[in-house]
């Protein structure tokens, strides 16, 4: 069971004087697709990289708890997943060889059945040792939902995770998101309908902006 919990108090986002959002009271604490919508540059991928511990906040606080235990920020990354178009790889490298330095660079442990089992899944496996440069935007767009779920983690974000995608990669993508919907919390941050009708809730960006 998911001891997993996130929690949003009074989250405010400025940026040159523009309210990105504002008093953002949110708490996920069960298993469960959750949704945040919004039209493009409404401050979704700003809300989700702040989740993330990836860009600061302006007020408020991020608060990640497992078993009861506040989590610092060195921990966090343990224990999420995070996937979006512009997560930079190294084209200069193989597929798995991004995954073990990725993985790597933040002390992660894989399980090594469950990467094979992802690359099967997203269609990869014999070209996990290409080289990214010769990967296609989809291809790109499949590993970094690997990376996402690779390390088994309790909070999965994703960012527009059908970008790029065709219609086989999102089957496989909203598979996956099945298969993990009762044993994770999985943030869907995206403006297609077909994302927001896997989530249980959905909260709209535009409804924290200042009137």
């Amino acid at each position: 069971m998911n001891k997993y919990s996130l929690e949003l108090k009074n989250l405010s986002k400025t940026y040159n004087r523009r309210v990105i959002f504002d008093n953002i009271n949110l708490t996920y604490n069960a298993n469960g697709i959750y949704g945040i919508a919004g039209a493009n540059g409404s401050g979704k991928s700003t809300l989700v990289k702040i989740i993330a511990g990836l860009l600061n906040h302006s007020s408020g606080s991020v608060v990640h708890t497992l078993e009861g235990k506040t989590l610092q920020q060195d921990d966090i990354l343990n224990h999420i997943g995070f996937a979006s178009p512009y997560l930079n790889l190294y084209e200069e490298f193989s597929a798995i060889e991004n995954i073990d330095m990725l993985t790597a660079i933040r002390g992660l442990e894989k399980n090594s059945e469950y990467e094979d089992y992802l690359f099967k899944t997203f269609l990869l496996s014999d070209r996990r040792k290409d080289v990214l440069r010769a990967y296609s935007s989809g291809m790109k767009q499949r590993l970094r939902l690997i990376f996402a779920f690779v390390h088994n983690p309790q909070l999965i974000i994703l960012d527009e995770p059908i970008s790029n995608l065709d219609n086989n990669g999102r089957d496989q993508i909203y598979s996956l998101i099945d298969e993990n919907k009762d044993k994770k919390i999985i943030l869907i941050a995206s403006n297609e309908d077909a994302d927001l009708a896997l989530c249980n809730s959905v909260i709209n960006i535009q409804d924290y902006k200042k009137k």
